[in-house]
């Protein structure tokens, strides 16, 4: 994958480690459609806390998506729960990145799951969440490194994996 990269000229920024700690409404439960349903994230990196929520659209990965910085992990923690949402699973990677035109690039190791290549791109509100996803399926094709593409969440392969060593 970084030859492939480096042959666009694409250099991975430094290895930054990421904490996640996923949240679900109330009343969800995996295995539940996610379309509609907003989820939350508190993310720590480099000492920085951010709090996301995304909510699908068109599939998994076609979001409404809002984040902001936060002062304190814990407290928002508990503000979280206080909003009607309960923690579902904590993610730990190690993530490098790099920007390719309007592309978001991002090689991920994730504890317990492996190694990801994820694509992102921001879109407005009246684009097409599922002709965005082709268009950077077609530039990871082109890179012509074997991938087998997933349209799991990290949050669900971590879940599914835990689930399974149990």
């Amino acid at each position: 994958m970084l030859a492939a990269l480096a042959g666009r000229g694409i250099r991975l920024g430094p290895p930054v480690e990421q904490d996640d700690q996923a949240y679900a409404p109330q009343g969800w439960r995996y295995g539940d459609s996610k379309l509609g349903v907003p989820f939350g994230r508190l993310r720590t990196e480099a000492g920085r806390h951010l709090f996301t929520v995304k909510r699908p659209v068109a599939n998994e990965q076609s979001c409404v998506e809002h984040e902001t910085e936060v002062g304190d992990r814990q407290a928002m923690h508990h503000a979280i729960l206080a909003m009607g949402f309960y923690p579902t699973v904590r993610i730990h990677k190690i993530r490098r990145t790099a920007r390719y035109g309007n592309l978001s690039l991002c090689l991920d190791d994730v504890t317990g799951i492996g190694c990801f290549f994820e694509v992102e791109m921001l879109v407005s509100a009246c684009s097409s969440g599922i002709g965005s996803q082709a268009e950077m399926h077609r530039f990871v094709d082109q890179l012509g490194v074997e991938l087998q593409r997933t349209t799991a969440t990290y949050d669900s392969l971590v879940r599914d994996a835990q689930f399974a060593s149990a």
